[in-house]
């Protein structure tokens, strides 16, 4: 049977590019998937049955390396997190909660700050470029863009190569502008800002992953809230990079690096190798686990 990989979902059908070639069949999912509670995803690999006549079949999906749910994707190397330096406002908060996301599923994560000109003369600049400095030193790869020009988007380039790349972010961040804008060819539909709401549109109405610089890039609804149900309050600061090299270092074993003594983690806050916002934002972040364990 010949193997593929899924690069569309639309309507109960699944469009399967074969290994190999670049012809793409549609497919519909069988009838026992349901029974087994599988559900395939954009980003399976598959074996499938193919018709000329008819639809094709779904007959396998091969095991997953990861899955997201929001956007609904498998199979991922590499997120590109598209957060706006204004309209809407820079949430590292949000960032922070997106890149726990990213981490717990072994994505390589790209940090994009977009609309950086739109910021430039005003007090809100430096205070992103600190940010993004400090975003930096943490060894997460961050690329401010900008509206009006195209010299920050050759940086992208060299990223897509052998990669299936996933864009995310808040509604109205620029996701689907920034892929038409290295790519036109893609005419992804935009919307403004919606001046009534404060946030952006829906645009993008399904996932597809699109072959582009010698990878697959998906371009994904926007959404801007994620909850941690499949995070465990223990491993949480395995996902702050910058928190889980000091784990070992703690006098206790099982350390939420609250308000145990001779914390490694706390240290760390304190003599600036982690910064304070990171860590309220693990604080946070932990008390919403706790809370939500309590709850279910």
């Amino acid at each position: 049977m010949p193997e593929g990989r899924i690069v569309k979902a639309l309507a109960g059908f699944y469009y399967v590019k074969e290994n190999g070639n670049s012809e793409v069949f549609q497919c519909r999912g069988r009838g026992n998937f349901r029974k087994k509670k599988v559900n395939p995803l954009v980003g399976d690999w598959v074996e499938f049955e193919s018709s000329n006549i008819t639809d094709g079949y779904i007959l396998d999906v091969k095991e997953r390396k990861n899955e997201l749910v929001r956007p609904p994707i498998a199979n991922i190397d590499q997120a590109i997190l598209v957060f706006s330096a204004t309209e809407p406002d820079f949430s590292p908060l949000l960032l922070d909660r997106f890149l726990v996301h990213i981490e717990a599923n072994d994505i390589l994560p790209v940090i994009c700050v977009s609309k950086m000109d739109l910021v430039q003369e005003t007090k809100d600049f430096a205070e992103i470029q600190t940010y993004i400095d400090s975003y930096k030193k943490l060894g997460y790869e961050v690329i401010p863009t900008s509206t009006k020009t195209d010299e920050s988007l050759e940086m992208f380039y060299p990223l897509f190569k052998d990669k299936a790349t996933v864009f995310a972010g808040q509604s109205g961040v620029g996701k689907s502008s920034l892929l038409n804008a290295i790519n036109p060819e893609l005419m992804l539909e935009t919307n403004e800002i919606s001046s009534h709401l404060g946030r952006g549109k829906h645009t993008t109405r399904h996932v597809e992953l699109i072959p582009f610089g010698n990878g697959l890039v998906a371009d994904t609804p926007g959404f801007s809230s994620l909850d941690f149900m499949n995070i465990e309050a223990e491993d949480l600061s395995m996902y702050f990079p910058e928190m889980n090299e000091r784990r070992g270092e703690c006098k206790f074993r099982v350390c939420s690096h609250t308000s145990e003594p001779k914390c490694a983690v706390k240290q760390g806050v304190e003599e600036g190798a982690i910064p304070k916002f990171r860590y309220e934002h693990y604080v946070n972040f932990l008390q919403e686990i706790k809370d939500q364990k309590r709850r279910y």
